[in-house]
């Protein structure tokens, strides 16, 4: 049995929220220990890296979770 377009809604927000949760976690800690206080010619590749990192996870979850319902 296929999924509905909005139970993949649904599931997908959810996706959204605990990615970009984990994601923002998981970076924080990394940028805190690693980075911070190490001079901009580190800090500012690490923060424009970061940035658009979640973005990759994020479009394959909308692109999931925005397919039409089969026929």
């Amino acid at each position: 049995m296929l999924m509905k377009l909005r139970t993949r809604k649904a599931i997908g927000t959810f996706l959204t929220v605990l990615w970009i949760t984990i994601y923002c976690l998981i970076v924080g800690t990394v940028g805190a220990i690693m980075v911070v206080g190490r001079g901009m010619t580190l800090e500012l590749p690490f923060y424009v890296i970061a940035g658009f990192g979640w973005v990759p996870v994020e479009m394959w979850i909308i692109k999931w979770m925005s397919r039409p319902d089969a026929a």
